[in-house]
């Protein structure tokens, strides 16, 4: 296995420990930075597996699930502010 595989690993394992955060977090908004970090973390770990494999689909995945945790993560800020109830 290359160094690129093994970052990959080890994303992926730091993402899936930071969903004990988005389950058990004190509050919504450390919840919601978790749920953040979680989607950088699985996309580097595409992107890293992508450059191993040398498949651009997995490149295309990881553009797509970046874009919608950044919607997501504005949608939850606008919420949290109070911004969709009107």
């Amino acid at each position: 296995m290359t160094g690129l595989l093994w970052f990959a690993i080890c994303f992926a394992v730091l993402a899936l420990v930071l969903l004990y955060r988005v389950i058990k977090g004190p509050s919504v908004v450390d919840r919601a930075v978790a749920a953040d970090s979680v989607d950088i973390l699985s996309d580097m770990a595409l992107v890293l597996y992508a450059l191993y494999t040398g498949r651009s689909v997995y490149l295309d995945i990881a553009l797509v699930t970046a874009i919608l945790g950044f919607v997501g993560s504005v949608m939850v800020a606008k919420y949290l502010e109070g911004g969709l109830n009107e």
